[in-house]
């Protein structure tokens, strides 16, 4: 279950939101507002996109020190589009019988909201370090809006993500697979967020499955779903490239959350 607070009411000024639920049920965020645009005559959004894999721990470091500079006015909002090596993250609601493997891969707790989550090559990882006092203070409007981008992108790939009011994330409907025990039809999870605000600076992100090695997702419970699987573009069948996504992803990031530099 996530956690979400208004970070200006605690000391720290934190709040983590999970990769599997938000609290409440109303609004649906379907019903919320797909754009979360900045105070005019806000600077544009500085844009990277990082060669080869980074490693998670500098990653994560550099990501909280931006964050920091952000809060203090001292360095413009960023997007970093990156890949790492094959390891698994453990969010703030992490349990450790979600840990099917616990020797496969590197695990890496980390302060974002949510439970288990792979990350590696042929992932496509976007850290977003927005400064939600120059748009709008609100966790939920904000969760909305990353899924919107994700969605908007997949749209461009002619396949149709969709959210779920329980879950955190974006889904694919797949008629072709067996449905669950009770009835239920079977949805395969293709993106996942988890964030972080401090001082309503978010930092983490989310991740969408291009092409990564989905039987390394075998060794956690992902963000603590069961029955539901886990796919990727490639997985539906679609030859699409790290750089095609790239593309897909600036062009509807700037329709929901600004212009890029």
């Amino acid at each position: 279950m996530a956690t979400v607070s208004n970070p200006a009411s605690n000391p720290a000024g934190t709040s983590r939101v999970a990769g599997s639920s938000l609290p409440g049920s109303t609004p649906s965020r379907d019903g919320l507002a797909t754009t979360f645009l900045p105070a005019q005559g806000s600077p544009p959004v500085r844009w990277h996109v990082a060669g080869g894999l980074s490693g998670y721990a500098e990653t994560v470091w550099e990501m909280e020190q931006l964050a920091q500079a952000i809060s203090e006015a001292n360095a413009p909002e960023a997007v970093w589009l990156v890949e790492h090596p094959p390891l698994y993250t453990a969010g703030t609601s992490a349990k450790p019988g979600d840990l099917i493997a616990p020797g496969r891969f590197p695990v890496h707790e980390t302060g974002r909201g949510g439970e288990y989550t792979y990350h590696g090559p042929g992932q496509r990882v976007c850290y977003v370090m927005l400064d939600l006092k120059r748009r709008k203070q609100d966790v939920r409007a904000f969760v909305a809006a990353l899924e919107s981008w994700i969605i908007a992108t997949l749209a461009d790939f002619a396949v149709t993500g969709e959210r779920r009011e329980d879950r955190v994330g974006v889904w694919v409907r797949r008629p072709e697979k067996a449905p669950l025990a009770d009835g239920t039809p079977r949805e395969d999870k293709i993106a996942a967020i988890g964030i972080r605000l401090r001082k309503w600076v978010s930092f983490h992100g989310m991740s969408i499955n291009v092409e990564p090695e989905l039987a390394h997702f075998d060794g956690i419970v992902p963000c603590g779903v069961t029955g539901h699987g886990v796919t990727s573009l490639a997985d539906l069948g679609l030859p699409v490239t790290m750089e095609d996504v790239d593309i897909a992803l600036k062009r509807n990031f700037e329709t929901v959350f600004g212009a890029v530099e």
